[in-house]
């Protein structure tokens, strides 16, 4: 269930983890959560594996912003197994889909394969359980009823068990773990992929990162928060990060089901009802549709810059997109811009990264970057 509601739209992270000081600035308190941590770790050893920490952070986020959760997931090690869980559940569901014989349910659910997807099925299960128990909870008690009331916006867990269905009943429990489900693995494994290789693109173009970070010295100086308006006026770092997400979608591709037959121009044609994967990934590193589309070109965006509406698909396309596509956005510019702000990002020769398409697009080796806080 939850492998064809990830593929039918990407959500990345469409909660952002900003709170709003009487001045009107945001504070993104997972991300200074995150560097806090790395100027520790960079003390010790100036060489770090990103991808996981940032995986740590967006989930912080997701479960603060939506589910009302308090505490720092970041500083529990409790969660890591949720991640893991996550992480075996991108690589099962890629494996299942090359492996004919694991099309059959029956097939699959007695293959060791299929015992470790159900395994970490049932740990994600637990965990999202878990998660609506605890809220459930704290709506029984008077003060927290009265403070939900004078929230500006609900967030997304309030709404789902407030919710009601045509005949007046609530969501059933399967229902609101459905729902749970998609958004607490959509809101942040996507992102976290996306902001990862957004650092390392920075890091392998020193020039570019450089100039992205003076764009944001400019605007913010040596502050660490960000005003809504602000994020409207870092076109290059906007550029830069739109590049890193050509080059490195965050979801590489995705499947759809076929309304209607489609004929293509040299006469083959598939009938309506078949399901067909569409690489994003393909698409972005495609000669004919992007001039060398290896190299990394934040001008492609710039301003003015007229391409094809359908050449550039980090959110999807059509009537299924990304329903968080502008919050998406403003997340990873505030990721960039505090980054940037602290600390200058270096590759590792040693250890490059191999993009791997699983449901996320990960580095089979990891993403390794040096660190260099900046005074």
């Amino acid at each position: 269930w939850w492998y064809h509601r990830f593929l039918r739209c990407f959500v990345p992270g469409i909660f952002l983890d900003l709170t709003f000081s009487p001045s009107g600035r945001l504070g993104f308190s997972s991300l200074l959560v995150l560097q806090d941590k790395w100027e520790q770790i960079v003390g010790q050893d100036s060489t770090l594996e990103i991808f996981q920490h940032i995986t740590l952070m967006t989930l912080d986020t997701i479960m603060k912003c939506a589910f009302s959760h308090e505490g720092s997931v970041q500083l529990d090690r409790k969660y890591k197994s949720y991640i893991q869980a996550v992480e075996d559940l991108n690589d099962l569901v890629f494996s299942r889909v090359r492996n004919i014989f694991h099309q059959n349910d029956i097939i699959y659910r007695v293959s060791s394969n299929g015992c470790r997807a159900n395994s970490a099925c049932k740990l994600a299960h637990d965990h999202t359980d878990q998660v609506i128990k605890s809220r459930r909870s704290q709506l029984q008690d008077e003060e927290e009823l009265e403070k939900l009331k004078k929230k500006r916006r609900l967030d997304f867990l309030d709404i789902l068990l407030f919710a009601r269905m045509e005949n007046g009943k609530g969501l059933s429990d399967k229902d609101l773990r459905a729902e749970v489900d998609t958004f607490m693995f959509e809101g942040h494994d996507t992102t976290a992929s996306g902001i990862s290789w957004i650092f390392y693109a920075l890091a392998t173009n020193p020039e570019h990162q450089q100039r992205c970070r003076k764009e944001i010295q400019s605007l913010l100086g040596d502050g660490a928060s960000i005003t809504w308006n602000d994020l409207d006026k870092m076109p290059y770092t906007t550029m830069c990060i739109k590049e890193a997400l050509r080059i490195y979608p965050p979801v590489p591709g995705v499947s759809r089901e076929l309304s209607s037959p489609v004929t293509f121009p040299d006469g083959r044609s598939l009938p309506k009802g078949i399901h067909v994967m569409l690489s994003f990934y393909g698409l972005h590193h495609n000669p004919n549709v992007w001039q060398n589309p290896e190299v990394f070109d934040p001008s492609r965006f710039a301003p003015g810059s007229s391409r094809h509406s359908h050449s550039f698909l980090p959110f999807s396309g059509g009537a299924r997109n990304c329903i968080g596509k502008q919050f998406a956005m403003n997340e990873l510019k505030v990721a960039v811009a505090l980054t940037l702000l602290r600390f200058e990002l270096l590759p590792d020769p040693t250890r490059v990264p191999i993009p791997i398409p699983r449901i996320v697009l990960k580095s089979k080796n990891g993403i390794h970057l040096h660190l260099k806080k900046l005074q």
